[in-house]
């Protein structure tokens, strides 16, 4: 009656015990793993957790002490009232755009699991090719979604955005859950799933990523009358923190979950956190300091058209006039190819190159979350800090230094890819490509979209991401080795190093013509307006 073999629904469904029954025909006999799957299954699982958890709350540490150590900027001196309102408007918007990575990014760890499961013999229901193209067809619908909900941002409010953005993601997470739920467990709801995986995620994921696109936007328009142009820097870094934790639930956490529990839990849980910040934003979350009972002020930040509210298509003319704005968004458009070459392949490489690398067990694969997390905490701040209190809130020079940490790093993967350095190597480029994408696409889109039409300034520059990142997903589905199963183990191409060597190479010119579009902008510098306090 269940189309899924046999081995599909116990190693998705609960790996501790069930998975060993659906591997018997080889390993049966050794009753090893029997004592070894206790430990597992229990007490390590609770440690590795607080085990990952600790360099995190050093490193969050670190970072309070350094932020309360920087000089107060002059001029702009908020009351502590406005000071503690603030907190609680990002906090909300914050935690609520963490679990949204969660539910982003929670795909890229099922398939895991999905790559072990054999629809047809010797092949994965989820490849590397089909990965590939799921994924890719989500950032496009991401990247598109951005023409039109900066706009609806533009007229309607942050607020409404960030409800309507969580709201329809709980929704197709929950969906995706109960997909996976009905191909673990059999019957003919499994069956239907099975025969059409490919089409059914795809749009499963599209629409997750649709909804999704509605966070960044409403993040940056949300924020933008709450910051003046000069605190913004240190404040990315602060919100980065938040994002980069985000990726630590996704992967990690994520990771822990599809470990101990059944695999629909990895898209059920964001579901379930979702749904409790959907509450916290329509509670907490206001759009201006007016509507809180605060007073508005002037931020410095540039305004197309003198302030005024223009459409989408007015605002897209102005922007294609503006050489800074044209280059911060092909800059990004790099920031999305390489931050995503990174982020969802170097597992993958890990996993199906294991038997020649033996990189699936080590420190970096097994806290890749933890280590991603910690290189955004590390590159937010970095770009932060500097560009408030070094480079005078200009945000082209930090892009530059760290795309020529991107530059270094490209070229020495190609040479080490096949080392255990690879891991560490990856860990130092997120550092650089997490702290340029927090500093252009969380920052700079505030500083020259205005506080008006920020909505539509971030929406376009947000979308040359993703547009990066559905060029990145279709051409690594197009030139890296495909991985085929046997008796539930990776064999083919993908299994040899060398068949990998265009993973590192590919990156390398885009980093080149990062570093190049950033030093354009080196001096772009917004419109200065008043002071602003409280």
């Amino acid at each position: 009656m269940v189309v899924v073999p046999g081995s599909a629904a116990p190693e998705s469904a609960a790996p501790a015990s069930a998975a060993k029954p659906a591997v018997p025909a080889s390993e049966a006999k050794p009753a090893a793993p029997v004592s070894e799957a206790k430990p597992a299954a229990s007490k390590p699982p609770k440690k590795g957790f607080f085990e990952k958890l600790v360099p995190i709350l050093i490193l969050l540490v670190v970072v309070a002490i350094v932020i309360a150590r920087l000089p107060k900027v002059k001029g702009i001196d908020h009351s502590f009232a406005f000071r503690r309102r603030r907190l609680m408007n990002w906090l909300s918007l914050g935690l609520a755009y963490m679990f949204l990575y969660m539910g982003r990014y929670n795909l890229t760890v099922s398939k895991k699991i999905f790559g072990t499961i054999e629809h047809t013999p010797g092949t994965p229901i989820m490849t590397n090719e089909g990965f590939a193209d799921i994924f890719a067809i989500g950032t496009i619908v991401y990247g598109a979604a951005f023409l039109l909900n900066g706009p609806l941002t533009d007229r309607f409010g942050g607020k409404m955005a960030i409800l309507v953005g969580a709201g329809g993601a709980l929704v197709m997470n929950a969906l995706m859950g109960l997909a996976t739920y009905a191909l673990t467990t059999g019957g003919d709801s499994a069956e239907f799933v099975a025969n059409n995986f490919f089409w059914l995620f795809s749009a499963l994921y599209a629409g997750n990523m649709y909804f999704q696109s509605f966070g960044a936007v409403a993040i940056v328009k949300c924020n933008a009358p709450w910051f003046h142009v000069r605190e913004r820097g240190v404040f990315g870094a602060i919100f980065g923190i938040l994002i980069s934790l985000g990726i630590y639930l996704a992967y990690d956490v994520g990771g822990m979950i599809v470990n101990s529990m059944a695999l629909e839990w990895v898209f059920l849980i964001p579901a379930i956190g979702l749904t409790v910040l959907f509450l916290a934003c329509a509670v907490l979350v206001r759009n201006t300091p007016g509507e809180a009972g605060h007073e508005d002020f002037e931020t410095g930040s540039h305004d197309h058209g003198g302030g005024e509210a223009l459409g989408a298509i007015a605002v897209f003319k102005l922007m294609l006039k503006n050489p800074v704005i044209v280059t911060i968004a092909f800059i990004e458009f790099c920031s999305g190819f390489l931050r995503q070459a990174i982020m969802q392949w170097y597992q993958t490489f890990a996993q199906q190159t294991d038997g020649a690398l033996g990189l699936k067990a080590g420190f970096v694969d097994t806290n890749w979350g933890m280590l991603l997390c910690c290189a955004g905490i590390l590159g937010g701040l970095v770009a932060g800090v500097i560009s408030d209190h070094v480079f005078n809130s200009r945000r082209g020079p930090v892009a530059a230094v760290l795309y020529g940490g991107m530059v270094l790093g490209g070229v020495a993967l190609t040479f080490a890819y096949q080392t255990p350095a690879v891991g560490w190597i990856v860990v130092a480029m997120s550092v650089c490509v997490i702290g340029v994408h927090g500093m252009l696409s969380g920052t700079a889109s505030m500083d020259f979209g205005g506080k008006r039409n920020v909505g539509v300034a971030v929406g376009i520059i947000d979308g040359f991401v993703y547009a990066g990142t559905a060029v990145m997903s279709f051409t690594y589905g197009q030139i890296l080795p495909e991985a085929k199963l046997e008796n539930g183990k990776f064999v083919g191409p993908a299994t040899n190093p060398d068949n990998w060597l265009a993973w590192p190479i590919s990156m390398i010119p885009v980093a080149l013509l990062g570093f190049w579009l950033a030093r354009k902008v080196w001096h772009a510098k917004p419109t200065s307006g008043a002071g602003g306090g409280h």
